[in-house]
């Protein structure tokens, strides 16, 4: 689809309040069209609240020994693993707030691995972690549904790629999307 196109079929979604569009090629690296994709709806800030009643569902009727169960050497916890979603969720919004406001300051990547490893989960209840991760996203719907069509519109840099908050928004929803399928089918037997 041309950008054009795009960008009209976005206006008049937009007149008539019924959507968010998805973002363009521009407006993203190509990696992260992984998680965009992963987006049903085009309004991703209804995927955002959707996702946590449904998430929580799920996570809080988990056996206790699942939390920190691997399911291969060297592959992550479910601790871990919401730590991590909470952690790029955080990053993600950063980045959006700053694309938002036009800050063109590009932003360096992060190593998630990095972070992971200094968690230290094991200490974690995971009641605080499931009250972090219900914070964050109440955070991160509040910032994104009062984003302007301006906002929204912005392209900034991070990780050497151009990102808008509209993407980074869909790459938030999707993201979490890929690790909950990952822990359904990998930590569930």
């Amino acid at each position: 689809m041309s950008i054009l196109r795009h960008q009209i079929i976005c206006l008049f979604k937009r007149f008539n309040m019924s959507t968010i569009c998805r973002p363009n090629k521009h407006e993203s690296a190509e990696y992260y069209f992984t998680y965009i994709n992963k987006v049903s709806d085009d309004n991703f800030i209804k995927t955002l609240k959707t996702n946590v009643a449904a998430t929580m569902k799920f996570l809080e009727h988990l056996p206790l020994p699942k939390w920190e169960y691997r399911y291969a050497p060297g592959k992550w916890t479910i601790k871990e693993i919401m730590i991590h979603i909470i952690d790029t969720e955080r990053i993600m919004c950063y980045r959006a707030l700053r694309v938002a406001r036009k800050d063109k300051t590009p932003m360096p990547g992060f190593e998630q691995d990095d972070y992971v490893a200094q968690l230290n989960s094991t200490q974690r209840s995971i009641d605080s972690i499931l009250e972090e991760y219900q914070t964050v996203r109440a955070a991160s719907v509040s910032l994104f549904k009062n984003f302007t069509d301006e906002e929204y519109q912005q392209i900034g840099t991070a990780s050497g790629h151009p990102i808008s908050p509209r993407a980074l928004g869909f790459i938030i929803a999707g993201h979490e999307i890929h690790h909950l399928t990952v822990i359904k089918e990998r930590y569930m037997i």
